[in-house]
């Protein structure tokens, strides 16, 4: 029966357990579920049964009841304890009780004074926790609710090796270690995504490929806790399936699925997005509230930057969602800074400067320079950057702005 009272007996006496449990298998309404013949077997059978009540022997050989009950109270505060002993005195009753204890009987006792008190601990302690449970839940309601949804940042570029996983992953550390900030980070190159590899991590059944299916069949928020790793930083981090095939698990409502549920739970939520327009990339960018487009002092990155800012136009993006992030922005390659920002028709947003040193080494580790190397230049540029973005999110968030009807992405063609 789901309503019965859960009972552990505990007594250092093989024949008054046996005793006990009789006694108490004529009641309908209790249940039995161990005994233990000393206080530490107590402590072990109670972390592992959840009994709603402990009937505790106070004189035991190796640990006393009283002993038991204090550290009961703290390692299983959900179970009640009724004390027994021969020893009715009132410095036995007022120590157990300062305990922990709820009742205190006195052997020998009859069936009717057992029961009872069983009975009225568990209802006062089943009435305590109702009274208390509707107050806390409404804590937890109206400290949800008041809690500002998080910022979605989409780190994204139009061309492969301009070093966008590598500004995507160290700018999320550097804004999980600002004070009070929660920051996750998305490996959102579903199927060859280097996140992992970058901060040393493992998948192991922890992907966003394992998240989907739980999450479509209605999973609860609280589940996702279980698929993020914790990185040594702080940093949440939501890798990519370990294999390219269970990519296809990861549908763009999936993906925006996802992205919802962090947002609601994070502050900063970080996306290192694929370098191709696939559907999910573009559901991931159009939930974004910041899309960081990354591009180098190299033609063919200018080129496509310029591409991609007239796909995005096409898009309907406002002109403030996207931020351009110049990397290697010191190289002496014989293009200047003017020269891109003329080329592409706006100025650039964020600089970082070259270190391919301090870069290269702390990749082949697997330790973000930003951890390894912070008073680096490059180090300092993605604090600066990752600053930028821990602010308080604008007013319009990702999945309220209004922005243009969404045209088909090769209608301007």
């Amino acid at each position: 029966m789901a309503d019965q009272i859960r009972v552990l007996i505990v007594d250092d006496i093989s024949e008054t357990r046996d005793h006990l449990a009789k006694l108490l298998g004529f009641e309908k309404d209790i249940e039995v579920v161990g005994a233990a013949a000393s206080g530490a077997e107590a402590l072990q059978m109670a972390a592992r049964l959840l009994p709603d009540v402990v009937l505790m022997d106070i004189n035991m050989p190796d640990m006393d009841g009283i002993t038991a009950t204090e550290l009961l109270s703290v390692q299983v505060p959900t179970t009640a304890v009724v004390m027994m002993s021969v020893q009715g005195e009132a410095d036995y009753l007022r120590r157990s009780m300062l305990a922990g204890a709820r009742e205190f009987l006195v052997k020998p006792f009859s069936s009717d004074e057992l029961t009872a008190a069983i009975r009225q601990v568990h209802a006062r302690e089943h009435e305590k926790r109702v009274r208390y449970a509707a107050p806390a839940a409404a804590a937890a309601r109206a400290a949800a609710a008041a809690h500002e949804p998080g910022r979605v940042v989409a780190v994204f570029a139009p061309k492969g090796g301009v070093g966008r996983t590598t500004i995507a992953v160290n700018m999320a550390v550097a804004a999980a270690s600002e004070p009070g900030s929660r920051v996750a980070l998305v490996d959102g190159s579903f199927q060859f995504g280097d996140v992992g590899v970058l901060l040393n991590l493992n998948p192991k059944n922890k992907s966003i490929a394992d998240l989907v299916p739980e999450l479509e069949a209605g999973g609860e928020p609280e589940s996702l806790d279980t698929f993020l790793m914790t990185h040594s930083s702080g940093l949440k981090v939501l890798l990519a399936p370990a294999s390219p095939e269970l990519a296809e698990a990861v549908t763009p409502a999936a993906a925006k699925r996802v992205l919802e549920v962090l947002r609601g739970r994070y502050d900063v939520v970080v996306v290192d997005c694929a370098s191709s327009f696939s559907d999910a990339t573009l559901a991931i960018l159009d939930i974004a509230d910041t899309i960081l487009t990354i591009l180098t002092l190299e033609i063919t990155s200018i080129k496509n930057m310029r591409l991609f800012l007239e796909v995005a136009d096409q898009l309907g993006y406002a002109g403030d969602k996207i931020q351009l992030v110049l990397n290697r922005a010191d190289s002496a390659l014989g293009i200047r800074v003017a020269d891109v920002e003329h080329s592409i028709g706006r100025k650039v947003d964020h600089t970082i400067v070259s270190d391919g040193r301090s870069v290269v080494y702390a990749l082949n580790r697997g330790v973000p320079f930003f951890l390894s190397n912070r008073e680096a230049q490059v180090s300092q540029d993605i604090l600066r950057l990752a600053r930028s973005l821990t602010g308080e999110p604008e007013k319009t968030r990702g999945g309220a702005r209004k922005q243009a009807p969404r045209k088909s992405l090769f209608a301007w063609r």
